[in-house]
């Protein structure tokens, strides 16, 4: 377990993070979200204990990582993957971590064969792809069996398949009961791997919630329906808290009724439905809409500007 509380990180008269306060349970993927400059990388590098926090306390299963007697069996970390001497082999970076914990030279076999880098251990780090590198920070995380994991931007740099494989590979070690924090800027990606959220913003707390309920509220209450007979039944859910948009022949967006309502509507007037549909925002979407107030370095779009 990961608790962060009341954390507050100060460099000179910028204040990186704010006051935050959040707890990341174990037995679940749980994203980090935030716009470039939230806060994040700071925040887990106070976790790390790389940085001390000016305010405020944060502690990786009840102590702070620097107590630990044996960090790596407690916390396994993906910061900077490329932090490698460029002239060890993948197989010796993981073996000199390996001897400074106790840790078994098979647990070194296990953990490359675990990441597919089992053809290249014995290769200079230096001629690795990010991919590669990306492997063997993984591997580097993984290596003392850790209860809890913080990985930043794990699938950085990765092929589809290496996606796939790390989307899977967080998603079991969770239900191993671990703890897994993970942040990344893809968004499909983290809709697909994460349960929970914690989303930050010019370093203060802007949501900590469960993923579907995120998304779920972004959404409103619209719902797609489809039905030969869109123009009566558009007249019939029409209300002053209720609105109907055709958005293509027989198609009408309803926003303002639930699709339970609407189809008790068509059933009363013997309207046939093809399609009834609640309609979810994305990931995406719901986290531009949330940030886009707590946004550092906007990019201005010459297409909306002209428009206007």
């Amino acid at each position: 377990m990961i608790e962060v509380v009341g954390a507050t990180k100060r460099y000179g008269d910028r204040v990186a993070v704010d006051d935050l306060t959040f707890t990341v349970k174990p037995g679940i993927v749980t994203g980090f979200l935030g716009p470039n400059g939230a806060g994040k990388s700071t925040t887990m590098r106070m976790i790390m204990g790389l940085d001390a926090p000016t305010g405020g306390d944060v502690r990786v299963n009840g102590k702070h990582y620097a107590e630990h007697t044996a960090p790596l069996r407690e916390v396994g970390a993906l910061l900077e993957a490329r932090a490698v001497h460029t002239g060890r082999s993948a197989y010796n970076h993981l073996r000199a971590m390996a001897l400074t914990h106790g840790i078994p030279r098979s647990r070194v076999d296990e953990v490359i064969d675990l990441v597919g880098l089992g053809d290249v251990a014995r290769k200079r780090v230096g001629g690795f792809s990010l991919g590669m590198g990306q492997r063997l920070g993984v591997a580097v995380a993984l290596l003392g069996d850790p209860a809890t994991l913080v990985l930043d931007e794990p699938v950085n740099g990765l092929d589809p398949e290496g996606v796939r494989w790390i989307r899977h590979l967080l998603r079991s070690l969770a239900a191993e009961g671990r703890t897994v924090f993970v942040s990344s800027h893809l968004m499909s990606e983290m809709a697909l791997t994460a349960d929970h959220l914690i989303i930050i913003g010019k370093g203060r707390l802007i949501a900590n919630t469960p993923m579907a309920e995120f998304t779920e509220q972004a959404s409103g209450k619209v719902v797609r329906v489809r039905t030969e007979d869109s123009a009566r039944l558009r007249e019939l859910l029409a209300g002053p808290e209720v609105s109907v948009t055709a958005v293509e022949r027989g198609v009408l967006e309803v926003h303002g009724l639930s699709s339970t309502a609407i189809g008790l509507v068509a059933r009363d007037n013997a309207i046939a439905l093809d399609e009834l549909t609640p309609v979810v925002a994305s990931l995406e979407e719901a986290f531009m809409d949330l940030t886009k107030d707590a946004v550092e370095f906007g990019v201005h779009d010459d297409t909306e500007r002209k428009a206007s």
